[in-house]
């Protein structure tokens, strides 16, 4: 069952205090204090801390002299620290998902007993370009620090998946929509900040725990956003459902617009609970898009190739039909649907970004929830909750591609792949981790595969 953290009423001014609040955090981000009942001091300490040695920790939080320094210094004194885990809180090692480039085990760590999320990536020296994929993916997710983004390859085991949910009985209130799709652009806003498109998001790339807190997953087809026009990106990107009409309509280069096209599905997703754009074939897939938009103008068609413009020009005209939106369920508000029509634009330069789409006023109160009581950014503490300055922060450097020019040869990657693992194994104040060989499921674990061809979405339509 998905809960939302409550938000508790003191008075009755205090509705009127929260509206002041939402207005603050969406207009001058400056730093807020209010009462707030809830003081959860083990949160408090993990936000600032990490959950990494949380037993070491919680220990030294109580004694007065102890600060971050000396737990990080215990923690490190005692590198091989296993607890005494009771034997019915023992649970299997199973594979949980898996893609078209590696498959995710549910472990347990033995640093604290707690179950992670491990991610095998098979065939990885296979060819060049798979093995380059593995370690820009590794790179990327040691550059990321954001609570909506995932960590490098070994990270906290989420309770379900956005795809789960919506397929599922739980049922979705408006809350819960605007708190998933806040979090879902409070994500992107990072990525594209970093200069990253993450290319491939749907669904079931977006974790979620039973507190409604989301994780974008899986940057096995991320890259970085490319400025020359001139340069020809791969079309073997995005599920289909969740496929622009630029990628569709065979565009050769594409930017951050092919990402918000994806989330605009999932917000239309999360509000009717079934796929806006289902087909059988990318071409059928482009056929319901100007179903719903209408037939696009030259100008809007810019970047597809000559032979897709010419297919949407023989279907005739098509008049947009944008007011069915309002009947997607009855949560589908004015603010909703003209949020959604702002994502949901053909031409991608005319797409809204992901940082205009937080500032639109139908996330106000998804944002005031999430910085509440959710998020590890803000604190409780007993005078009150501590808002962050920074309610939705970037990326503090761009993502750099620098070292794929040194990527020439399957001996080079796999030297510096083993160089970069090795250097993130053995950071200072970090346990390093092995897989344990001698388990009862390492054979199924070595033995995982990926999705096979057969189980993928379709290929892209070839127009030429």
């Amino acid at each position: 069952m998905l809960y939302l953290p409550l938000l508790y009423y003191r008075d009755v001014l205090f509705h009127k205090k929260l509206r002041s609040i939402a207005g603050s955090l969406s207009l001058n981000r400056a730093r807020i204090v209010y009462d707030d009942p809830i003081a959860d001091d083990v949160g408090r300490v993990m936000a600032l801390v990490g959950h990494r040695h949380s037993r070491q920790i919680m220990a030294f939080h109580g004694a007065a002299a102890a600060s971050q320094h000396a737990i990080l210094a215990a923690a490190a004194s005692v590198p091989y620290y296993q607890p005494v885990i009771p034997q019915q809180d023992v649970q299997p090692d199973r594979p949980i998902g898996y893609g078209a480039f590696g498959v995710v085990w549910a472990v347990t760590d033995p640093r604290d007993g707690k179950r992670v999320a491990l991610k095998k990536m098979p065939n990885v020296f296979q060819n060049l370009i798979s093995c380059k994929r593995v370690y820009r993916e590794l790179k990327m997710l040691c550059h990321f620090k954001h609570d909506n983004i995932t960590s490098y390859v070994v990270t906290e085991l989420m309770q379900s998946d956005l795809h789960k949910i919506i397929v599922s009985p739980q049922p979705l209130t408006s809350d819960h929509v605007k708190v998933f799709l806040y979090q879902i652009l409070r994500g992107v806003k990072y990525l594209h900040s970093a200069r990253v498109l993450h290319r491939d998001i749907k669904p079931g790339n977006l974790l979620v725990n039973s507190n409604c807190c989301l994780k974008i997953c899986d940057f096995g087809l991320a890259r970085i956003e490319e400025p020359d026009e001139q340069k020809n990106l791969t079309q073997e990107v995005v599920t289909q459902y969740y496929r622009a009409p630029e990628i569709l309509m065979g565009a050769k280069h594409y930017g951050y617009g092919i990402d918000i096209w994806s989330v605009g599905c999932i917000f239309a997703e999360l509000l009717s609970r079934r796929i806006l754009f289902q087909a059988q074939s990318p071409i059928k897939q482009l056929e319901l898009i100007t179903d719903l938009l209408g037939t696009p103008s030259h100008e809007d068609m810019k970047s597809a190739c000559e032979p897709a413009r010419k297919h949407i020009l023989r279907k005739g005209h098509k008049p947009p039909t944008m007011a069915a939106l309002y009947t997607l369920s009855s949560q589908a508000t004015h603010e909703a649907v003209h949020l959604l029509c702002r994502m949901l634009v053909f031409d991608p330069t005319k797409r809204i970004s992901a940082t205009d789409a937080l500032a639109h006023p139908y996330l106000d109160e998804g944002r005031l929830r999430y910085h509440s009581c959710m998020c590890k950014c803000c604190h409780t503490t007993p005078a009150g909750r501590q808002y962050t300055l920074d309610f939705e922060p970037v990326c503090s450097q761009p993502f750099s591609y620098a070292f794929e020019g040194e990527l020439t040869s399957l001996t080079k990657i796999r030297d510096k792949l083993y160089k970069f693992v090795m250097e993130q194994q053995h950071k200072p104040n970090r346990v390093p981790l092995c897989i344990n060989p001698n388990s009862a499921a390492f054979k199924s674990f070595a033995s995982s595969q990926c999705a096979q061809p057969s189980e993928l979405p379709p290929s892209p339509h070839l127009w030429e």
